[in-house]
């Protein structure tokens, strides 16, 4: 019926190895804000109406940890632990696996992307409902070169037309099952979907969503975080 939201089944991404962060502690643990990287993601989706299932796919190290230490705050968000896997499509598989029949749409996001607004996640979950599959991406803004394995430069790419792939990244749930189930291995869920035969529709992303990598991005992610109150 016009009007009514579709029931979303949200899946956290945290499995990563996260070797670009350096060593020590998971990165998901990392405070920002004074609260743990993966809190403040699950935050944003918790609590939502068109949400009916958070599931949080994390090694099994990380998923004993967060039992020991934050079961209370998982609780209270009825967040579901999974296994994750070696890669990104393994740990999402396991997710699907797990959602809910009352989900109609299932949205993937990475835990190390807290810089959220509500208004983002409106916009793509809107869109998901009328084309069936969306992200949020941004226009590149950035001078693009390819460079040889020695390390100079072959040529200049032109940026016109290309995006910045972001997430959350929607889907109607029969759609992502059957990109899986397919077989193959992708950075994104989308070119999955796509492969499938798949249109999948972009909404306007915003470079403020930022996905943490290194520590540096800890300090820009902290300050980001103060701007989307109104968005």
């Amino acid at each position: 019926m016009p009007g009514r939201m579709a029931k979303v089944s949200v899946i956290i991404a945290g499995a990563g190895s996260g070797r670009r962060f350096g060593p020590g502690e998971s990165k998901i643990f990392r405070r920002i804000c004074g609260e743990p990287i993966f809190l403040r993601t699950l935050k944003a989706f918790a609590g939502r109406r068109d949400v009916c299932q958070l599931l949080l796919a994390v090694s099994a190290d990380d998923a004993a940890q967060m039992r020991k230490g934050f079961s209370g705050e998982l609780g209270r968000m009825k967040v579901e632990l999974v296994c994750g896997g070696a890669v990104r499509t393994e740990s999402v598989r396991n997710a699907l696996a797990r959602v809910c029949k009352e989900a109609e749409l299932v949205c993937v996001h990475d835990a190390v992307r807290p810089c959220l607004a509500r208004g983002w996640i409106d916009a793509v979950f809107a869109k998901a409902k009328e084309t069936g599959a969306a992200i949020l991406a941004y226009p590149v803004q950035a001078t693009l070169k390819k460079v040889s394995a020695g390390g100079a430069i072959e040529t200049t790419v032109s940026r016109a037309d290309l995006w910045e792939a972001q997430t959350p990244q929607v889907f109607r749930k029969d759609w992502l099952a059957a990109a899986y189930a397919a077989g193959g291995e992708a950075t994104d869920d989308a070119a999955l979907v796509e492969s499938g035969g798949h249109a999948v529709a972009v909404v306007m992303g915003d470079p403020r969503n930022i996905k943490i990598t290194t520590p540096a991005d800890l300090a820009a992610a902290e300050a980001v975080i103060a701007t989307l109150e109104d968005v």
